[in-house]
């Protein structure tokens, strides 16, 4: 950088500030190009991120191709067929209906259901958690309470009774009502780590300074706790999607004809399908394994990407 400056020394301002831009993006890699040095670095997280970006691809696209209604309907010449046979390639529940279709659907539902809820409690709580952490004192202690008053609800009881009393929901209404429970533990988290922000000399000069205090808290506050936040939401995706499987398979989840992963595993409560049909829940269970497992990878590679210290994209380089 030096010898830029002094080769061009009549150069003028304009050309300095950039020049000096240009030396600091070239001295300070881009978040993104951290996160993808450590998937580099982290062979099996890598993987993990291929799998799950694959398979989500697949699944969405897939299913676009499957008459879902005609999927469900009752063919009895197919029951229990094993797979491989007659075109089934997972083979058939006792309905005769395709799992391997089921699957795809299934997994459609359910993770989509997981992204819709990952992204509405996500939301919520964290701006739950930062209005909360940063005006403190009567505005903290009121919304805590509410906060505690939430805790204390039987959550998956108040679920089943909400499910049970709507008629005809469906997926959105059910993505909905996950989504008034499943905001706490995010707010509870960044309502902490925002006390500790708040009390910072950069929010001080900026309120100092007349900076409104929406403008302190979403454009200072936020960006500075963006790498909690990103994890945070990366391992709420994963047990979101564990959400609606579990209560799929009580039977409070998506409606009976309505394929989900939780439906699928569902299959195993008949003793006959454990020892003799494995194919109706095998399937289903061994993806919602692979599918937490690779995103708990991806959340590690994203908790390393927001510590320096513990970086291995780094030590490559």
């Amino acid at each position: 950088m030096e010898e830029n400056l002094n080769k061009h020394s009549n150069i003028s301002a304009a050309d300095l500030d950039r020049l000096t831009k240009e030396a600091s993006e070239e001295a300070t890699p881009s978040s993104a190009k951290i996160v993808w040095n450590e998937f580099k670095a982290d062979r099996p997280a890598f993987i993990a991120l291929f799998i799950v970006v694959g398979f989500i691809l697949f699944v969405m696209i897939a299913s676009l191709f499957i008459n879902t209604p005609k999927m469900m309907e009752t063919n009895i010449m197919n029951y229990n067929i094993s797979p491989g046979t007659n075109g089934y390639t997972l083979g058939a529940d006792a309905g005769g209906r395709s799992i391997a279709q089921q699957l795809i659907v299934g997994s459609r539902n359910s993770i989509g259901i997981a992204i819709g809820l990952t992204i509405i409690s996500s939301t919520f709580g964290i701006c739950w958690g930062l209005i909360s952490g940063y005006f403190s004192g009567y505005i903290d202690w009121g919304m805590q309470r509410v906060y505690d008053f939430m805790m204390m609800l039987p959550m998956t009881m108040m679920i089943i009774v909400l499910v049970t009393i709507i008629k005809n929901y469906n997926a959105v209404s059910l993505t909905l009502i996950f989504s008034i429970f499943y905001w706490e533990g995010t707010s509870r988290l960044i309502r902490s780590r925002t006390l500790s922000e708040s009390e910072k000399d950069y929010v001080a000069a900026s309120k100092t300074s007349g900076t409104s205090s929406l403008k302190i808290i979403f454009r200072e506050i936020m960006p500075n706790i963006s790498s909690l936040i990103i994890v945070d939401t990366t391992l709420s995706f994963a047990e979101n999607i564990g959400v609606e499987t579990g209560l799929s398979y009580l039977g409070f989840g998506l409606p009976i004809q309505t394929p989900s992963l939780g439906t699928l595993i569902a299959n195993a409560n008949d003793p006959n399908n454990i020892t003799e049909y494995w194919w109706t829940w095998l399937p289903a269970a061994l993806l919602i394994i692979v599918l937490c497992l690779s995103i708990s990878y991806i959340g590690q590679v994203v908790r390393r990407s927001a510590d320096a210290s513990q970086r291995q994209g780094d030590a490559e380089q």
